[in-house]
């Protein structure tokens, strides 16, 4: 059976550009439907956050389809202590979204390491939505960004516009910054870049379109 390490944020708000703190999470689909997704499919999921914290879910993503799902998701009450993994026991590593990502994946240095472990090794990389911004961590030593030159996609500048959130950044700007080769599809469309191993979703209505192709290139 594959193995996949999902880390999912820890954060609870999200310092906006005003200075101004925003109640933030996990977004439910992402998860929830991730986790439903790949486990259909055989893949055994564990999921991590920084520190071992229980994750929050955004409110904003509770809209009836997913509550109970989340409720129900035992894995959220008992996640495992991110720094305490190594790649060497997963196959693939996930990271969905909502903008809980931007405020402590971006800059979590664990998580940065582990990001460089997957990638060196040949081993899937799959992030959702605001999730890609937890590769904004993969820096080496020597400053170079891990996934430089990768073709990826991310929730968009325009999403983030119609959105309505004066967020403190834009994940698509900084990851192009960085040698990313940020490409995005029309606003809300699902939509999945795929460069070698490396699996990207643009926004929740990618969340299954991209736990297939994570299960696909697993069972290759």
């Amino acid at each position: 059976m594959k193995k996949l390490l999902m880390v999912v944020s820890a954060a609870d708000s999200l310092t906006l550009a005003d200075g101004t703190s925003h109640p933030t999470g996990f977004w439910a689909e992402e998860v929830v439907e991730s986790v439903r997704v790949l486990r259909e499919a055989g893949v055994e999921v564990t999921l991590a956050t920084p520190g071992g914290a229980l994750p929050t879910v955004d409110k904003a993503s509770l809209d009836g389809r997913f509550d109970d799902a989340v409720t129900a998701l035992e894995d959220l009450r008992t996640p495992v202590t991110l720094s305490e993994l190594g790649a060497a026991g997963f196959d693939a590593i996930y990271l969905p979204g909502g903008h809980g990502p931007m405020a402590d994946l971006a800059s979590d240095p664990a998580l940065g390491a582990l990001l460089a472990d997957f990638h060196d090794g040949g081993k899937v990389v799959a992030a959702l939505c605001h999730g890609p911004a937890g590769l904004l961590s993969a820096v080496r030593a020597d400053g170079t960004f891990v996934f430089a030159g990768k073709e990826m996609t991310v929730f968009s500048n325009e999403e983030e516009r119609q959105g309505g959130l004066n967020v403190p950044y834009l994940v698509a700007d900084r990851l192009a910054e960085l040698g990313g080769r940020v490409t995005t599809g029309e606003p809300w469309s699902s939509t999945v870049v795929v460069d070698g191993t490396l699996v990207t979703g643009q926004n929740p209505q990618s969340t299954v379109a991209t736990a297939e192709r994570v299960a696909s290139l697993l069972s290759a």
